[in-house]
């Protein structure tokens, strides 16, 4: 997680440089966003989201690949998705209810999120 946090910090310090007025080079965003990526993969991992999901099938709960292509493109997707995480919900992919999590920060919940709706 250290590395991870590290690495991200780097991505930003490189995103910032370069003076007034110039954008961060395109390798700078791609890498600040796979740290991105990353650190909301770790986290699904710290949490107990894979006892009832996975990327790509079925488990208890959809695969992540279903959710990220169900919501594709829908505005407000992810804040939905990040209070149903923290507050938990039921009746969009069968009648098993899903836990709510509210010990989880939003912030923390948010990287979750857009790391699942990232998933191909």
């Amino acid at each position: 997680m250290r590395k991870l946090l590290a690495a991200l910090s780097v991505c930003l310090i490189l995103a910032s440089c370069g003076g007034s007025g110039s954008k961060p080079s395109a390798d700078a965003v791609k890498n600040l966003e796979t740290a991105k990526r990353l650190e909301g993969k770790a986290l699904l991992t710290k949490n107990d989201c894979l006892t009832c999901h996975i990327e790509q099938e079925k488990l208890v709960g959809p695969a992540y690949k279903d959710v990220a292509a169900k919501y594709a493109g829908q505005e407000g997707a992810a804040n939905m998705l990040v209070d149903k995480v923290i507050n938990g919900g039921s009746g969009v992919w069968g009648d098993v209810a899903m836990a709510a999590h509210p010990n989880l920060s939003r912030s923390d919940a948010e990287k979750m999120v857009n790391y699942i709706l990232t998933v191909k």
